[in-house]
């Protein structure tokens, strides 16, 4: 193709799409560039494939790491491997904004590729991309109604709810989590074919003016990519390929209507069609058409086209859909709470033949969801995982592998529910919800968001308020002559044009994702459903509420208690102990779990609440700091000729004197304690190198210290002795020990003289020294 670059300023950014110049072999390249985040968008087409009722289109996202500077934390595998689950999403939400707008008769495969390159944490890739995939099908080849573009919207509020807030447009990485609001729609010149959302329990009216200021700001760069195509663009390819064979639909509608009555009935009652039934009206008509030798495959196009129309004529001529509802009534709920005896919370929510299974686990913040890409790592506290086996819709099919439209399904609820749940800091639990769908017929997404809340209120989690969605559909003949439908079911979905998620609170909108099969909606069309979903969304919420309204007060007696302390930064390296001594020995010895994250919090975790506090309780002496004054029940560790060491705390003593140990002379500790006794005591004092002297109360909190035996000195301060009371020098080495006993006090500086107990004013002198008032030097033997 032709090397062309072109510019604009976007939000005072400039964005750049550049063509032809690299990945010269693709039938159309895009280097698209925003700021410095940087896309290679690249497409290509195979033949059409005549035998598939659908268009193979296949659009993937292919995060790099080097495109943030970084390597894969994996010591074994560095290579990027299959797609995050980011990177899925971003693929999905550009594909949902492309496939409404190429024709229906397309058949042609075709591959766009999204490379990121580069990433500047200023500017969102997904929105880059999704202009660039834009860029290139609209210069392409391949018949397309568009172009279309895509942006984000945030809204902040200063002030509370009664306050108006601010619109952002496409606002930069830094002001997202500021946001109430990120609303993501892509749109052509008139009309709004994709929109994803989560938001603050924000009001329709607020999220019906961002969609429209996103409009007016994708409409500069439809204008921009018009342009580019003038200069660059392909010749259209024609479409030739009939939808369906004019002859054999004639046929079907005229003469076998009981036959396709009887369909559209086992559709209503079935998410996917009878392939049995199904296979035998192709046969019945192939029979009697035997002469014409109709194509099998033709008659299949053929019953399905009419059986579609049917359906939907029917329903905007009387105004009764396929299972006899009107437009506006939704199936009937079903709310089951506690259903699972050792789970932490579960429920079931059911609506019509649509049936979910919620199950909540709770566990240690360590267990959070780590999360490697190009911008960083990210944590995840809340986790849902969405699950349709083949039994959902009666089928036998693969088991184990998460499809793309999981992953989307999954994402959408997690969404609807992360507005309410409780902060980290006040419910310090990383949280997993699995939705297992039991059975299928329309909208399963929403029936896990209401079962995922359902779950949570019978686990006891603290959320903000109860969450309900609905889907919306719609039949449409043209901008002025639609039907809008309330809870559609599987057949409506594939048969109609629309399917319009909402889901919330009583107060406001927390996720919408909106996916349509036309040309788009009109600012009518979306201002109608939101009004439509509000209602919906009071109804189901109040059968919610009747069962469950609130959280359960106490958590399930399975679920594990935890704690998060957040000591001083300098007390952590006390807490974890030379080699992790400390932390392993408490481990070991209350059986939680503990650890330490990158900012100091520790977190204590375990199914034993009493475990768990004694864990608390003992961290918490661990970081205490001794106050002189202060009263103790310590336990007696060591003993001593001239006293012994009580801990007062985990991991911290002090010395308890003989002096102080009762009242009149104490020959030996052991006269009055014994190790691994149980003492009262009280801190006298903290001497300059931080040693801790003791004294040991009665049971009426006195001192049990006194003057009777002459004071030995021991924990008395140089200063307070008078003159000519000094101890000798290199005193207070009981039985030869250097180290006095080791510990912190390695070397008291008071006490009698190696291998004696007798006080030093009972010593004798020598009668030969002119004057006693220096010590006597004593050697030990061992120096």
């Amino acid at each position: 193709m032709k090397y062309l670059e072109e510019s604009i300023d976007l939000n005072g950014q400039k964005l750049t799409l550049q063509f032809g110049k690299v990945a010269k072999a693709s039938h159309v390249s895009v280097f698209a560039r925003l700021g410095d985040t940087c896309i290679l968008v690249t497409l290509n087409v195979a033949k059409a494939k005549e035998d598939i009722d659908y268009l193979p289109l296949q659009i993937e996202y292919a995060e790099k790491l080097y495109a943030g500077g970084r390597i894969k934390g994996s010591r074994w595998v560095k290579r990027e491997g299959r797609p995050s689950d980011e990177a899925i999403l971003t693929a999905r939400l550009i594909d949902r904004g492309v496939r409404p707008l190429f024709p229906k008769e397309l058949r042609k495969s075709i591959q766009i590729v999204c490379t990121l390159l580069s990433v500047d944490g200023v500017n969102s890739p997904d929105v880059l991309a999704a202009i660039a995939v834009s860029a290139a099908v609209h210069v392409s080849a391949l018949p397309w109604n568009g172009p279309l573009s895509t942006a984000r919207i945030g809204y902040m509020r200063d002030g509370d709810a009664t306050q108006k807030g601010s619109y952002i447009v496409n606002p930069k990485e830094e002001e997202q989590p500021l946001s109430l609001m990120e609303l993501v729609v892509t749109s052509t010149n008139k009309k709004v074919v994709m929109i994803e959302t989560q938001a603050e329990e924000l009001s329709e009216e607020i999220i019906a003016e961002g969609i429209k200021l996103a409009k007016e700001q994708n409409k500069v760069v439809i204008e921009f990519i018009e342009k580019i195509r003038e200069q660059i663009g392909y010749p259209k390819e024609p479409v030739t390929n009939a939808v369906v064979d004019e002859r054999i639909t004639k046929i079907v509608r005229e003469e076998f209507k009981k036959e396709i009555d009887a369909l559209i009935k086992s559709k209503a009652e079935k998410e996917f069609e009878d392939k049995s039934a199904l296979d035998g009206f192709i046969a019945q008509v192939a029979e009697k058409y035997s002469a014409e030798n109709f194509d099998k495959g033709a008659i299949f196009k053929a019953i399905d086209y009419v059986s579609k129309q049917i359906m939907r004529e029917n329903t905007m001529k009387t105004g009764k859909r396929v299972d006899g509802r009107g437009p506006d009534d939704i199936r009937e709920i079903g709310v089951e709470t506690d259903i699972l005896p050792r789970t932490h919370g579960s429920a079931i929510f059911s609506r019509g033949d649509t049936q979910v299974l919620s199950i909540v686990t709770l566990g240690a913040p360590s267990l959070e969801q780590l999360i490697e890409s190009p911008e960083g790592e990210t944590a995840k506290h809340y986790i849902h995982h969405y699950f349709m086996p083949p039994y959902s819709v009666g089928e036998v099919g693969r088991i184990g592998f998460t499809t793309r439209r999981e992953t989307g399904h999954g994402a959408l609820a997690e969404k609807a529910v992360e507005p309410v749940l409780p902060n980290q800091k006040d419910f310090p639990y990383t949280i997993r919800v699995a939705s297992e769908v039991l059975s299928s017929n329309g909208s399963t997404s929403m029936a896990s968001t209401c079962g995922s809340i359902l779950s949570l209120m019978d686990a006891g989690v603290p959320i903000k308020a109860p969450v309900a969605g609905i889907a919306i559909g719609l039949i449409y003949k043209s901008d002025d002559d639609y039907m809008l439908l309330n809870d559609i079911m599987g057949v409506e979905d594939f048969n109609g044009d629309m399917d319009f998620k909402v889901a919330g609170t009583e107060a406001g909108i927390t996720a919408i994702q909106l996916d349509v099969k036309n040309d788009g909606l009109t600012d009518k069309m979306i201002d109608e459903s939101l009004a439509r979903a509000l209602k919906a969304r009071l109804h189901i919420l109040a059968k919610m509420n009747a069962i469950i309204s609130s959280p359960r007060k106490a958590l399930s007696q399975y679920a594990p208690k935890v704690v998060v302390l957040t000591p001083p930064a300098d007390k952590i390296g006390e807490i974890i102990g030379p080699g992790g001594r400390n932390i392993k020995h408490l481990i070991a010895m209350t059986g939680t779990e503990i650890n330490i994250d990158q900012q100091g919090n520790v977190s204590i975790s375990g199914t034993d609440k009493d475990k768990v506090d004694e864990a608390v309780s003992y961290i918490e002496n661990m970081i205490k700091e001794v106050e002189v004054g202060t009263v103790y029940e310590g336990e007696v560790k060591r003993m001593l000729a001239f006293g012994a060491f009580i801990e007062i705390l985990p991991g911290k003593e002090g010395m308890v004197h003989v002096s102080k140990m009762g009242k009149g002379f104490v020959k030996d500790p052991s006269e009055v304690v014994s190790v691994g006794d149980k003492v009262k005591v009280r801190v006298r004092e903290i001497d300059p190198q931080g040693r801790v002297n003791l004294e040991m109360l009665d049971e009426d909190g006195n001192p049990m210290g006194g003057d009777g035996g002459g004071d030995r000195g021991g924990d008395r301060p140089r200063g307070d002795r008078p003159p000519g009371d000094r101890p000798r020098y290199g005193a207070g080495r009981p039985g030869g020990d250097r180290r006095g006993g080791g510990g912190s006090y390695s070397r008291p500086s008071y006490g009698g003289s190696r291998g004696s107990d007798r006080p030093h004013s009972d010593r004798p002198t020598d009668p030969n020294r002119r004057d006693d008032r220096r010590p006597r030097v004593s050697i030990d033997d061992d120096q």
